[in-house]
């Protein structure tokens, strides 16, 4: 596993040219500008930056770079076919769902001369979500996308009917899962830093975005995500999450060596982290947190690890084992292992419904409620 200090580089043009796509788009993508009847001055200029501030900020860092990706795949696949992608045509991304959904075409991560082998299929939500990045993407550039025009929604309909299957689902880490992952890590400063990572994000079911965005206290950052307040029963975390602002409650456990608040402490304490990020970058000695706010792909990373370093579904190959887990294995794991009203678990994962929690219980009993019988029979 990579450590978070490396940093890859890649030689792949195909990559490059992606990459120099999404740069140029997302400078289109960011062009809002005073009409073109009005002289500029000093404060519409401010102004006009303001908006734009406020325009990226609409939706996270990772969906803007998705967005972004999808547009320059779309752009890539049009080329090919000799057409524009602008204006929007349904016609023509009626045909593009079409072929992400058939993998008929040539694969797009090729760009170097010589053979080219056709692309896979990708899922129904993968070409959803990719439907959704068009539409975005159209809309900044002034044009509006009419996604239930019969070349685009009959043709998605068809895909779903064909092709849906039931969610992929990661593994929930159960609470003797998460005891034996923290029971790996060393008491240096990094393995606090990690233990308060797993603990926390088991604890309050957070999602890895949510945990990395964390700062020590309100509005000490731009990029904050949220903020934390400790007090004696436990720690509150206020949360800018997917489903808007929310708290979340951790109480303190019942052993110093597991509890989550516990943990948070004595990291903030040991790292001299008082200000600014919760959890950061540590630096290559070992002996000091930098300011430099952790990528939530190092909570990805520190699942798998610590899953494999504990020997848990030790009977799979290694590389099941390393699909089968990922950031969302904490928030499964809480909701399968909290024996408590459903709502309250609802309430702490931040769902809208019962239905989406339910989602996340790997284990809750299916038939508690017996409606058969209830009915007479």
């Amino acid at each position: 596993m990579a450590s978070e200090d490396e940093k890859s580089t890649s030689s792949n043009s195909g990559t490059v040219s992606i990459a120099q796509d999404v740069e140029r788009d997302q400078e289109k993508s960011d062009d809002i500008s005073l009409p073109a009847h009005i002289a500029g001055s000093g404060s519409l200029d401010r102004l006009v930056g303001t908006a734009r501030d406020y325009a990226r900020a609409a939706a996270s860092d990772n969906t803007l770079k998705a967005y972004s990706k999808d547009w320059a795949n779309f752009a890539r696949w049009c080329r090919m076919k000799g057409v524009e992608p602008l204006p929007p045509s349904p016609e023509m991304i009626g045909l593009y769902l079409a072929d992400l959904a058939s993998g008929s075409g040539l694969s797009l991560s090729q760009s170097a001369p010589g053979p080219q082998s056709a692309s896979r299929p990708l899922s129904v939500s993968t070409i959803e979500r990719r439907l959704s990045g068009l539409a975005w993407n159209y809309a900044q550039r002034g044009f509006s996308l009419d996604r239930k025009n019969r070349h685009i929604a009959t043709v998605l309909a068809g895909i779903k009917r064909k092709h849906a299957r039931p969610p992929v689902q990661k593994a929930a880490i159960l609470a003797e899962d998460i005891l034996a992952m923290v029971a790996t890590l060393p008491f240096d400063l990094r393995g606090l830093r990690d233990r308060a990572i797993l603990l926390i994000g088991y604890a309050g079911g957070l999602r890895r975005s949510e945990i990395v965005t964390l700062d020590v206290h309100k509005d000490d950052t731009p990029d904050s995500g949220g903020w934390i307040e400790i007090f004696d029963k436990g720690a509150l975390l206020t949360l800018n999450a997917k489903t808007g602002w929310r708290e979340v409650e951790i109480g303190r456990g019942s052993k110093d060596q597991t509890c989550p608040v516990h943990a948070l402490t004595q990291w903030l304490h040991f790292g001299r982290v008082d200000f600014g990020p919760v959890f950061v970058r540590i630096s290559r000695d070992g002996k000091r947190a930098s300011e430099t706010r952790l990528n939530d792909k190092h909570v990805a990373r520190l699942i798998k690890r610590t899953v494999m370093d504990a020997g848990i579904r030790s009977e799979l190959p290694e590389k099941d084992r390393l699909a089968l887990f990922s950031g969302h294995s904490l928030r499964a794991g809480l909701a399968s292992s909290a024996e408590v009203d459903e709502r309250y678990v609802q309430k702490q994962l931040g769902h809208a419904s019962a239905e989406m929690t339910r989602r996340y219980q790997r284990r809750r009993d299916r038939f508690r409620v017996n409606l058969t019988k209830a009915a007479g029979l």
